[in-house]
Order: C-alpha cells, then structure tokens, then sequence
C-alpha cells in the first residue's frame, strides 16, 4: 500500500514537474503554433495596408486626373503622369529608406541598398521596366477605347505566371491556373459591364493594332518589374525589402527626372506626339506642371497626398513580396482593383449591374478558394513536420 502511494506521488510529481524532453516538446510545439499565428497575423497586416493605403492612393489619383481645377468658366485638369510618378518616387524612396533603419535590429549595422555590383542590372531592370509601363499604357489610349484598356490591365496576373514559368522555368499547380483564371474573368466581368457612355471617339480614327502592341508592352513591363523583384529576392540573399525599395525608388526618380528635363527636346523631335503625350508645347512636362500647380495651389495637396498615400503602400508591397510571392502580391492588386472599382461606385453614386456582381462573386471566390487550399496544405505540412520529429526521436 505504502508503495503504491509512493509511486502515485512520483507519478504527480513528473507531471507537475516535465523532463527536459516532455519541456522542449511542448515549447516546440507551441513555437509552431506561435510562428503560425505570426505568419497570419503578418499577411492581414499586409494585405490590409495594402488595401487601405492604396485605396486612398486611387481615390486622389481619380481625383487629380478627373477633377477640374480654377473656375468653372475656364477649368483645367491635370495631365502630367510622369511628374506625378516622380514626385510619388521620390516620396517612396524617403520613407524606404526609414523604412531601413526601422527595420535593421539594433546594434547591428544598416545593410547597404546596393550591396553587390551585380545587383545592379536587375534593379535597373525594375527601375527602368516600372516607369516606362505608365507611358505606355497612356499612348495606347490615343489608339484604343478606355474599356480595351481595363480589360486588358485587368489581366495583368497573365503575364506575370506566363513570364515566372517561360523565363524562370517555374511551374504552378492546376488549381493556381483556375484561380488566376476566376480572379481575371471576374475583375473583366466587372469592368466590362461598367455601362460607362465613352463619348470620346479620337481612338476611331487611329490604329487599333498599334494601340494594342502599345498596350501589349506597357503589360509586358508589369510582368517584367513583378517577375524580376521575386528573381532579386530569390537570387541575392539576403536582400530585403527595404533595400529593394530604396534601390528602386532611387533609380526610378532618376530615370523619370531625366525624361522631365529631356521633355522639351523629346517634343521638339516629335517624340512625345508619337508616343500621346500631352506637355503643354515645347515647354515640357516639368516646366507646364509646376506652372499648373502655381496657378491652383489646391492641387499641391492632393498630389502630396497622392505620393504619400504611394509611399507608404509600397511599405507594405515590399514587405509582402520580401515575405511571400509576386503571384500572391498581384493577387492582392487585382482584388484591390475591384475594391477601387466599388469604392469608385460608391463615390460618385454609380449602380451595380447583375453582371458585375457576377464578376465581384467570381473574385472572391477564387481567392476564397486560393485561401482554402492554402490552409490546406499549410495544415499537412504541420502535420507532416510533427510526424517526422516524432519519427526521429524514435
């Protein structure tokens, strides 16, 4: 009787008390669970300051380009998207690199933006591929209806996969391709039922194949600038976001502020007639913006507004494609676009079609379903995992 008691209180005492193996096992277990909560926890961050800074982003953006300025007699609007682009550049290229210093551990020392020379194709790569894409994608609009337009930039997941598997060799599973699929039909869906009355026929008289192989290369440098930022982050490791923000930023601002001061000899050859581009005569586009934003004050603080809101969104698409993927990241873009396009309705009082709430269902289905398999595969490869400690330890 004696001993059984004894051996009931050791009994109690191992559980109140756990060996160092039953110790590490539990603590393993919940570092697993913590680091999966922190995984979570950090993509609704992301995908959440995506949203919200770049929705206030679109909104000033629509406001800029669509809203009259001066008196209702004589209004003006605001035509000058590479001026905007490099005052948003320059924003970005600010707060990425407080973004660095914020980010680096303390006591350790600031990585460089640039920290081997052979970096620097690639980022010249991204640089010169993501401020080239917008005037492309504004001349083909002088060929092409508004409505090709959307649709077209609705795909922009397309080439992104097509690039990743042509030049990167890398494969996608069946599902991916169907999710791709469901989220750019929907977001076609939607924007092609837009019911918008385009009463600018200037595209009647131009050529549509030449708006087309213009559109085709304003997509093509989307794909290259995502594509070529995962081929950075896989390649050069360590390399983070803030670096990457930083590098392109910089060179970005660099190659848009050399076009500003080449404007006025680009109009003088003609080149800015070919390409669409509206730089107020010979006085280029830097010279005929700061004059517009002299003679309407009120535009300074939407454009600020507009480059910070950019700034700081670009915090946030950095971190998400440092963390995860440039698939997963335009994926988020697109469905930003539809939240855009509904906050747009919203806004100016515009009514929903039943085809366009097809498109808003074929979205989010598909990244439902995209988040469903995620999950999935997430919890058996947990699982996996847990299998193959015990395994060892056997």
């Amino acid at each position: 009787m004696a001993h059984s008691k004894q051996a009931w209180a050791k009994a109690m005492m191992k559980k109140r008390n756990p060996t160092r193996e039953q110790a590490n096992g539990w603590s393993g277990a919940k570092a697993l669970e913590t680091a999966s909560e922190a995984g979570l926890l950090q993509l609704v961050i992301a995908v959440a300051g995506i949203y919200s800074s770049f929705l206030t982003w679109a909104y000033l953006q629509e406001k800029v380009t669509t809203t009259p300025y001066g008196p209702v007699d004589a209004p003006e609007r605001w035509n000058f998207p590479v001026f905007l682009n490099t005052i948003q550049s320059v924003f970005a290229a600010t707060v990425g690199l407080v973004y660095l210093l914020v980010s680096t551990p303390r006591g350790a020392s600031v990585p460089p933006v640039l920290p081997s020379r052979h970096m620097m194709g690639p980022l010249a790569l991204v640089a010169m591929t993501s401020s080239l894409a917008s005037p492309f994608g504004y001349a083909s609009l002088a060929h092409i209806d508004y409505i090709t337009f959307l649709l077209a930039k609705s795909c922009k997941l397309l080439p992104v996969m097509f690039l990743h598997i042509t030049i990167f060799r890398r494969r996608y599973p069946l599902y991916k391709y169907l999710v791709v699929a469901a989220v750019t039909a929907g977001v076609a869906l939607f924007t092609l039922h837009s019911g918008r009355k385009h009463k600018d026929k200037a595209h009647a008289s131009g050529n549509v194949g030449w708006g087309l192989l213009l559109l085709s290369i304003n997509l093509l440098f989307d794909g290259l600038t995502n594509s070529t930022q995962d081929y950075i982050f896989q390649t050069f490791r360590p390399y983070s976001g803030p670096q990457m923000m930083c590098a392109n930023n910089l060179m970005s601002s660099l190659v848009t502020g050399l076009y500003l001061i080449a404007s006025p000899f680009l109009v003088a050859t003609g080149v800015g007639d070919w390409l669409g581009m509206d730089v107020a005569g010979s006085a280029g586009e830097l010279s005929a913006a700061l004059a517009f934003m002299v003679r309407h004050p009120a535009v300074w603080k939407d454009v600020m507004g507009f480059a910070a809101c950019g700034a700081v969104g670009q915090v946030f698409i950095f971190y998400t494609l440092s963390t995860f993927s440039s698939v997963l990241l335009v994926t988020v873009n697109v469905t930003r676009k539809m939240f855009t396009m509904i906050l747009s309705v919203v806004a100016f009082g515009h009514r929903l079609s039943h085809m366009q709430w097809l498109g808003v269902g074929l979205v989010f289905g598909g990244i439902g379903v995209e988040a469903a398999i995620a999950r999935r595969d997430k919890v058996a490869k947990d699982l996996q995992k847990k299998r193959d400690a015990a395994s060892k330890k056997e």
